[in-house]
């Protein structure tokens, strides 16, 4: 009986328009408020994962777009302002599905495969630098050779300066990988900017790699070694890019030939 009244009297107080209606209703909205607001921070939360995929994709488009993965072709002398842009890298998102970094050959799986043009010898890396190069492809599935893999040698340059060497790892921490075989007359200081070279063949030129931690003339050697703490956090890496060189194909095949001719 006391129930039933305490909730006439709320309906009455609710029906009234004077100050105590107004404020049970204020109240009332309040809750609702709050109860709406932890449902949508619920529904974001649990859509993360949507959004994240979404943003990958989102971005290998821009980076696709991007006027450095063209080279750039004069139409005339005369023509300053016309320009022939042939597009010679693309982008494809992927997503991380396994890794390592504790071993002296580490390498990636990747949830995209041959059905989404994924091949040998593809570049790799992540929104902060170089990651790997694609070694083997299945349907749905691909295998990267992680930059801390004791096989892979890739040619990097200092920003500033333009010296330029293979970077290496040692297999000691998973943070840093050496840059060697930089000249001792080269312009160098911690803290300086180590980015790929065109010189590598498989990455584009620019892709940051990471900063000079320190370096030092070994004995016996006539060059500087470099320790290079690396951008990108293999160890936390989630989505990665895939690029696609259209022109690699055709400079392998020209420097076989060159090669050859050489030999011979």
């Amino acid at each position: 009986m006391f129930i039933l009244l305490q909730a006439a009297c709320v309906l009455l107080m609710v029906r009234n328009k004077g100050y105590q209606g107004s404020h049970v209703l204020n109240s009332s909205n309040k809750v609702v408020g709050n109860v709406y607001t932890a449902a949508a921070n619920t529904k974001e939360y649990f859509s993360l994962k949507r959004e994240n995929d979404i943003l990958a994709r989102e971005n290998s488009i821009l980076r696709t777009l991007l006027k450095s993965n063209y080279n750039v072709i004069p139409l005339s002398v005369y023509e300053k302002l016309d320009t022939l842009y042939k597009q010679q890298y693309s982008c494809l998102s992927a997503k991380v599905v396994n890794s390592s970094v504790n071993k002296r050959r580490n390498y990636l799986t990747l949830n995209i495969g041959t059905e989404q043009g994924i091949g040998h010898d593809m570049a790799v890396m992540s929104s902060d630098g170089i990651v790997g190069i694609v070694t083997d492809a299945s349907s749905n599935f691909s295998s990267v050779m992680s930059i801390l893999h004791k096989d892979v040698r890739v040619n990097c340059q200092l920003k500033k300066d333009g010296s330029y060497g293979p970077l290496i790892w040692d297999g000691k921490d998973y943070r840093y990988c050496l840059l060697t075989d930089i000249p001792t007359h080269a312009k160098i200081k911690a803290g300086d900017t180590v980015i790929t070279s065109e010189l590598s063949g498989i990455f584009p030129e620019g892709i940051m790699v990471g900063i000079v931690d320190s370096y030092e003339r070994r004995q016996n050697e006539g060059f500087f070694t470099v320790k290079v703490k690396l951008s990108t956090d293999l160890k936390k890496v989630n989505h990665v890019y895939i690029i696609k060189n259209k022109f690699k194909g055709e400079r392998d095949s020209l420097e076989k030939m060159t090669q050859k001719q050489v030999d011979d």
